[in-house]
């Protein structure tokens, strides 16, 4: 069980009576009946296209781009969020182009093309990383929204706290014990993707929701004067926070990083040349959400921004109804969170499949090893949200490894490589421009991590 077949297909515009013989080829299988093939399936329309690469792109990623504005400030944030949605937009023309000449189906059998056996198994590890961190980093969320947190050495109450008070069964890990067995576990039990449509549309209203209940509470408090506008540049005092201004560059990578998802649509388009104008109108569409989330957020809340800006949501905003509406923004981000992570989840038991069993038959035709897989990584994932303290923490280790490379250094790679002879010279400097970029920042960013981190231990020892 792999995640692409290195063998080249032949290309074709039209995607009406395509057939795929190796169903394990895209990251993300089109529905696929046992019996049946894709005869019947008369292809992807532009606008669902667009919709299923902005639900792949828009997830925990944007309620942490807040905080970046209190990094960067409103002007220098707004900008990074523009520029790195172009170079997002640069790294996947990479990836298609070069799929064309390879005549590839999947980002794993594009790097099989360009790098070998390795160059996929090295993906797939990566696939597993940047998935399994966000995965993560969603619990992190939900837990922070129900139960409350206390990362920023400030506690801020949940949901069930404010509605019930302080008990034993709406603490984090008993929350976030039933959350994992009765929605979670049985929605990650099913083998086809195409049984959660339901639950994914539902989850994109629930997004939708979130974020007009912050807009509109957030104008109204400008109107009436009561909140101040925020700070526009950055505050630079000593070359310790300069470096600190690296470390949302993984913020804003792992929020772009949609790479393993795009072969999957490009599949289903009923027209393949349409993938392009897909690609544009998803990423404009996410990045008009994520600026105005960013923007509305930090004007709401200014430097006392959070790293999950949802935990946020439980002070008083002054406003009539504002317990409430602190409420509904939290608890519909939350059970968006939950519906889309069976989403995330389905590539990441198939990745794992493929790097544990790579000669085995599909995963769907053996419940044992489905059983084991499922299993298997729903524990490694609960165990991550409750030992790591902060989703700024999960963002900084998956935004510096698997999500950098997936979407900007294998891209960058595959070009460079140039194995179809089709990069032109501005490809390259492009290529190399990412590489220098994504490695330079991304190892800033640990650094400036690690530091804070030692610093913030030895003032602890000297005023323990």
């Amino acid at each position: 069980m792999t995640i692409g077949d290195i063998t080249p297909k032949k290309e074709r515009k039209s995607r009406r009576s395509k057939h795929v013989v190796d169903d394990t080829a895209p990251l993300l299988p089109k529905r696929q009946d046992e019996d049946a093939g894709y005869d019947e399936f008369n292809g992807a329309s532009f606008t669902g296209a667009v919709f299923n690469l902005s639900t792949t792109i828009v997830g925990a990623g944007i309620m942490a781009l807040p905080a970046t504005m209190k990094v960067l400030g409103l002007i220098l944030g707004i900008a990074m969020i523009i520029f790195m949605a172009f170079l997002t937009d640069a790294s996947i023309e990479f990836l298609l182009r070069f799929s064309r000449a390879g005549k590839t189906t999947s980002y794993g059998s594009l790097m099989g093309d360009a790098f070998g056996k390795y160059g996929r198994i090295f993906l797939q590890i990566c696939v597993l990383v940047n998935n399994i961190g966000v995965l993560i980093v969603y619990m992190i969320i939900i837990g922070d929204v129900l139960s409350g947190t206390s990362s920023s050495g400030v506690h801020h109450a949940g949901v069930l706290e404010g509605w019930f008070g302080e008990h034993w069964w709406n603490g984090r890990t008993f929350v976030l014990i039933v959350t994992t067995l009765g929605i979670f576990s049985p929605l990650a039990c099913f083998k086809r993707i195409d049984s959660l449509r339901f639950t994914s549309a539902l989850s994109v209203a629930l997004a939708v929701v979130f974020l007009v209940i912050t807009v509109g509470i957030a104008i109204i408090k400008l109107i009436s004067g009561t909140i101040m506008m925020p700070r526009l540049l950055p505050d630079v005092t000593d070359l310790t926070s300069f470096w600190r201004l690296f470390t949302v560059v993984p913020v804003l990578v792992t929020a772009y990083i949609c790479h393993y998802n795009v072969h999957s649509i490009d599949n289903e388009l009923e027209d393949s040349t349409q993938i392009k104008p897909v690609v544009r109108t998803a990423l404009a569409l996410c990045s008009t959400v994520y600026i105005m989330t960013s923007f509305f957020g930090f004007l709401l809340f200014g430097d006392s921004t959070l790293d999950d800006v949802l935990a946020n949501f439980d002070t008083d905003l002054g406003i009539p109804y504002g317990s409430l509406l602190n409420d509904a923004v939290r608890v519909s981000y939350a059970a968006h969170l939950m519906l889309v992570f069976p989403i995330v989840f389905y590539p990441l038991r198939l990745n794992m499949d493929g790097l544990l069993f790579p000669s085995a038959r599909p995963l769907a035709l053996s419940n044992m090893r489905f059983a084991f897989t499922t299993v298997g990584l729903i524990t490694l994932i609960f165990l991550g949200a409750n030992f790591i303290p902060s989703i700024w923490d999960a963002f900084q280790f998956t935004g510096a490894t698997a999500a950098v490379c997936l979407g900007f250094i294998f891209p960058a790679a595959v070009t460079l490589r140039d194995r179809h002879s089709i990069a032109t010279k501005k490809d390259k400097i492009l290529a190399i421009f990412m590489i220098v970029l994504a490695v330079f920042s991304n190892v800033v960013a640990v650094y400036s991590d690690a530091y804070a981190m030692f610093k913030k231990n030895s003032v602890t020892e000297r005023t323990a």
